[in-house]
C-alpha cells in the first residue's frame, strides 16, 4: 500500500510539472523550459548527493551514465515541446507506449528474445497510438508525433537504467543525469534563447522541483512493492493530466484519445506482466 501510494502521488507531481510546463510554454521556448527544469534539478540531486562525498557521484559504467543523461534530456525536450501544441491528456496517453519500445529495444541492446505474446502486445499499443494521434484525420499535426519521439528517446533511457542496475546507486544515476542534462542544455541555448521575465524564471524552478520530487516518490515506491504491481498505478497519470488539463485549460480528451489511451495501457500492463513471468526463471515460456 506504501508503494501505490508513492507512485500515485509521484504522478500528481509529475503531471503538475507538465501543466505548468504547457503554460509557460505559450511564451518559452522548449528548450528554455527544459534548461530551467534541469537547473533545478540538478542543484537538488548535487545537494542530496553530495553528503555522501565526491565518492558518491563517481559512476562505474561512465559512457552508460552519459548515454542516458543525453537520452532523458532528449526525452524531455521532445515531450514540453509538444505541449505547446497538444492537450496535456494527448501527449502523455501517446508518451505511454515507451514499453513498446523497450520491448523492440530489448533484442538488439540487451540481447533478449521477445515472445510471440509481447510482440502481439506491441502491435496493439502501436494500433492505440495510432488512434490518439490519427494520422490522416483533419485534425492531425506533425507534433502529435513528439511525445512517441519522446517516448524512443525515454526507452533508451530505461534500457540503459537496465544495464547499470547492478553496478550504479540510484542517486549516482539520477545525478549525473541531472548534470549532463544541464550542460547539454545549456549548450543548446542560443538556438533559441529569449530574455526571461521573473515569472518564468519562478514557473520553471517549479517544474524541475515538482518533476524532481514525483520521479523521487516513483523510485520510491520501487523500494516498496514490485513493478507488475505498480505498472496499473503508474498510468494513473493519464487521469491527472486530464484534470489538470480541464482545470488548467478546459479541455477535455475526446473519446478517440481515451480509447487509445486505454489500448496503450493494456498493452503496456500486458508486457510488464509478461516482463514479470519471464523474470520468474529462464524456463517460463515468454
Amino acid at each position: 500500500m506504501r508503494g501505490i501510494g508513492l507512485v500515485l502521488i509521484g504522478g500528481i507531481f509529475l503531471s503538475s510539472a507538465d501543466a505548468v510546463s504547457k503554460v509557460l510554454a505559450a511564451s518559452t521556448p522548449a528548450l528554455q523550459i527544459t534548461w530551467l527544469r534541469y537547473a533545478a534539478f540538478s542543484l537538488i540531486m548535487l545537494a542530496v548527493a553530495m553528503p555522501g562525498g565526491i565518492a558518491r557521484l563517481k559512476p562505474r559504467r561512465l559512457s552508460l551514465q552519459l548515454l542516458r543523461g543525453v537520452a532523458v534530456t532528449v526525452s524531455s525536450i521532445f515531450f514540453v515541446s509538444s505541449l505547446k501544441y497538444l492537450p496535456i491528456a494527448d501527449a502523455t496517453a501517446t508518451s505511454f507506449i515507451s514499453p513498446l519500445f523497450v520491448t523492440a529495444l530489448s533484442i538488439p541492446l540487451l540481447g533478449e528474445k521477445i515472445g510471440w505474446r509481447r510482440w502481439t502486445a506491441t502491435a496493439i499499443g502501436l494500433v492505440g497510438v495510432l488512434i490518439v494521434v490519427r494520422p490522416g484525420g483533419a485534425g492531425f499535426q506533425l507534433a502529435a508525433l513528439l511525445p512517441a519521439l519522446s517516448a524512443s528517446a525515454w526507452a533508451f533511457a530505461l534500457i540503459f537504467t537496465r544495464m547499470m542496475s547492478a553496478t550504479e546507486n540510484p542517486v549516482t544515476t539520477l545525478a549525473w543525469s541531472a548534470v549532463v542534462g544541464f550542460l547539454l542544455l545549456s549548450v543548446l541555448q542560443p538556438i533559441d534563447w529569449q530574455p526571461l521575465t521573473a515569472e518564468a524564471i519562478w514557473l520553471g524552478i517549479f517544474i524541475g522541483v515538482s518533476s524532481t520530487i514525483g520521479h523521487w516518490f516513483v523510485i520510491l515506491a520501487f523500494r516498496h512493492a514490485d513493478a507488475s504491481l505498480l505498472a496499473p498505478f503508474a498510468y494513473m497519470q493519464l487521469l491527472w493530466a486530464s484534470l489538470f488539463g480541464f482545470v488548467l485549460f478546459a479541455a477535455l480528451p475526446d473519446r478517440f484519445t481515451w480509447l487509445g489511451a486505454v489500448i496503450i495501457t493494456g498493452s503496456g500492463l500486458y508486457i510488464a506482466h509478461r516482463e514479470r513471468i519471464r523474470a520468474r526463471g529462464p524456463l517460463t515460456r515468454r
